[in-house]
C-alpha cells in the first residue's frame, strides 16, 4: 500500500490517486511524506506539489496557492484554494511573469499593494520553477 492522494478544491475534487511519495510547499519549507508518515496537519504556501506514483521515475507537479495538509494512516487530503497542473504553463510565459511580478515588486510603495503584488511574485516564481523543472 502506498499513499491515498487526494488535492481538493473549494468546488470540487482536483485530484485523486495512489502515489508512492509527495513532497509538499509548507510554510516551513519542503517536506517529503512517504508510507507509515507520521499523522499531522500543516499549513501550505504558494509552491508546488511534486508527487510520483510506484514504478514512475519522473515526477508530476501541481501549482498550488497556500492551503493545508494532512496526514494520516497513508492518506493525504490536501485543500488548497488554487491548484493547476504544471504541463499547463509555458516557458516564455512564466520568464515573462516572473519578471513582471518582479519588477512590479521593486517599484510598489504601498504596503496593502506590495502584499497583493508579493503574492503574484510568489506564483509567477513558483511557475518558473515548474517549467524549469519538468523541462
Amino acid at each position: 500500500m502506498n499513499l491515498d492522494l487526494s488535492i481538493i478544491l473549494p468546488d470540487r475534487i482536483f485530484l485523486r490517486d495512489n502515489v508512492k511519495e509527495i513532497l509538499l510547499p509548507t510554510l516551513t519549507g519542503q517536506m517529503g511524506v512517504l508510507k507509515d508518515h507520521i499523522p499531522l496537519l500543516t499549513g501550505l504556501d504558494i509552491g508546488l506539489i511534486l508527487f510520483r506514483k510506484e514504478n514512475d521515475k519522473s515526477w508530476s507537479v501541481i501549482l498550488v496557492m497556500g492551503g493545508f495538509a494532512l496526514v494520516n494512516n497513508n492518506v493525504v487530503t490536501i485543500l488548497v484554494n488554487e491548484a493547476e497542473f504544471a504541463l499547463n504553463f509555458k516557458n516564455s510565459d512564466a520568464e515573462n511573469e516572473f519578471m513582471m511580478s518582479k519588477l512590479a515588486l521593486e517599484n510598489v510603495s504601498d504596503d496593502k499593494k506590495k502584499n497583493e503584488i508579493y503574492t503574484q511574485y510568489k506564483k509567477a516564481k513558483a511557475k518558473l520553477q515548474a517549467v524549469q523543472f519538468i523541462s
